[in-house]
């Protein structure tokens, strides 16, 4: 695999995890090479931390893995979607998805509230 056309346009690029059995978003993170490389060889996901600027294995720590079924790269080779078996939560607040604050609906009849 060639992963150089992937970071043509910067070092990182965000990746969007979703469960593969769903179909629900659990979270966005970012991908350096290095951590990209790691997601494919090992079949468990790697991000680059923006915040404290290392790798890091989703779950290594909680035991909330990601084993991922599948990787998908966009159109423009920037960004990539992994479908994956999440074990526990995905979200370090406990939540299963990181996706659990509605800002506003736009339903009609739906209350921002509900």
């Amino acid at each position: 695999m060639n992963f150089d056309k992937f970071f043509k346009k910067g070092e990182l690029i965000p990746a969007v995890i979703q469960e593969a059995s769903t179909g629900e978003v659990l979270m966005l993170a970012y991908m350096n090479r290095e951590s990209m490389e790691k997601t494919f060889e090992t079949g468990y996901t790697w991000f680059y931390s923006r915040s404290r600027q290392e790798l890091w294995n989703k779950g290594a720590t909680s035991g909330h893995l990601q084993k991922i079924v599948d990787i998908y790269g966009d159109c423009d080779d920037d960004t990539l979607l992994i479908t994956v078996e999440q074990i526990g939560a995905a979200c370090h607040t406990g939540n299963h998805s990181c996706f659990y604050t509605k800002l506003k609906s736009f339903k009609t009849g739906e209350n921002e509230n509900e």
